[in-house]
């Protein structure tokens, strides 16, 4: 291998950032950063413990896309934003007021730094991050989220794709691949990756507002997949009066056709998102990009010993104080 790129899932990461840090942690005009501290300190930690070689923070730049929500509105809906009436205020996602603004000094400071961000038009991150580990075929690919969607994109071969799961923080992370995906839930290790995503489609994940199959739980779900191969053979199988399926299951199954057709694009990652980076380059920048507008941004926001540890694990030269 020539070398290994690391994906970044950017909001599932400044998400986790602003919740482990006190907002306490201002800047000297009084504005939280505790958001844009944790994000690059998250970053300068993860280039120290995985010597990455190329780095890219992928972005939702639709957190709820249409062709998600035309098959499952219920898709994310509890996430909208609503205003003090009650109505929705259309797909603006509830965030915190102290975080929002957060997210653009966290992208001024990506482009400062000369860190590739990249995103897809009418996708999320997601897809953005299966977009560009399935196109890889020179360097090994390490995915770091804190979304268990993402485990579908694990892979050995044509390189290998490991997710670093850090749902429960960063101390607690997972490295997972086809073997442990495999072994953690119970789905077959030859295809963990798609067999987990068929399983999340017949459980549900209310954290997505996706209902799921009727009586199918983590374990059933697992066990019909593993048993009758994978979501198609299933659904053949409950179509089929001769089966063995057991009664309750055919039922669900087939109350749900519409439901699992849907889910099945719902849940799936892309592969194919028309993604747009934001330089042309996604090496480890060797010098910040724009070292005068990294100054005034740490001057700014009082982020010195931050950008100081990412300067560090990156090799700059440079220091900021």
């Amino acid at each position: 291998m020539t070398g290994s790129v690391m994906l970044l899932d950017g909001a599932s990461l400044w998400f986790r950032s602003f919740y482990a840090l006190p907002e306490k942690m201002t800047s000297p005009d009084g504005r939280p950063v505790n958001a844009v501290r944790g994000f690059v300190d998250t970053i300068a930690a993860l280039v120290t413990e995985h010597r990455p070689t190329r780095l890219v923070v992928c972005l939702d730049l639709d957190w709820r896309p249409t062709f998600r929500t035309d098959l499952i509105p219920s898709y994310k809906a509890h996430r909208v934003a609503t205003p003090g009436d009650g109505t929705t205020t259309g797909d603006v996602e509830e965030v915190p007021d102290t975080l929002t603004p957060q997210v653009d000094m966290i992208i001024e400071a990506l482009r400062c730094a000369g860190i590739t961000t990249s995103g897809a038009h009418g996708c999320e991150a997601d897809d953005v991050i299966g977009t560009l580990a399935f196109a890889e075929a020179a360097d090994s690919v390490l995915v770091v989220s804190g979304d268990r969607d993402l485990l579908q994109v694990v892979a050995d071969d044509p390189v290998t794709v490991r997710v670093l799961y850090v749902g429960r923080g960063l101390k607690n992370a997972e490295l997972m691949g086809p073997a442990e995906v495999a072994a953690k839930y119970n789905v077959p290790e030859d295809r963990a990756g798609t067999a987990y995503a068929e399983m999340s489609i017949l459980r549900g994940d209310p954290s997505d507002g996706l209902p799921g199959v009727p009586g199918i739980g983590d374990k059933t779900a697992a066990k019909l997949i593993t048993e009758y191969g994978d979501l198609d053979a299933l659904e053949v199988a409950a179509h089929d009066p001769g089966s063995a399926l057991a009664a309750r299951a055919r039922k669900s199954i087939l109350a749900s056709t519409d439901y699992l057709t849907a889910a099945r694009v719902v849940v799936a990652v892309r592969t194919d998102a028309d993604t747009v980076e934001s330089r042309t380059d996604d090496r480890l920048p060797t010098t910040p990009d724009d070292v005068d507008g990294l100054r005034a941004l740490v001057a700014e926001l009082g982020v010195s010993a931050s950008v100081n540890r990412l300067a560090k694990a990156l090799e700059w030269d440079e220091t900021f104080s």
